[in-house]
């Protein structure tokens, strides 16, 4: 399912500079993560973007996932 999910996250340079967006409409990966970290729930962010669809607000945290899934993170000393 979460391959299925992850097929909804397009990369476009034409699209808003390149960024991950959901299945490529102008809002980017960030945009949907910012609006849930501000506490939004899902029908609050398909309540306001009626084009967006539950499948594509899990996508954005399925994609976030992957990219947090690191084995270490090493601190860079300037």
């Amino acid at each position: 399912m979460e391959n299925n999910l992850l097929q909804r996250i397009t990369l476009n340079p034409e699209i808003c500079h390149g960024k991950p967006c959901i299945r490529g409409l102008r809002y980017p990966v960030e945009f949907i993560l910012e609006l849930l970290s501000s506490g939004m729930t899902i029908d609050d962010i398909l309540e306001d973007y009626d084009d967006l669809e539950a499948a594509d607000i899990l996508a954005a945290l399925a994609f976030a996932t992957r990219l947090t899934q690191v084995k270490s993170i090493h601190r860079v000393v300037q």
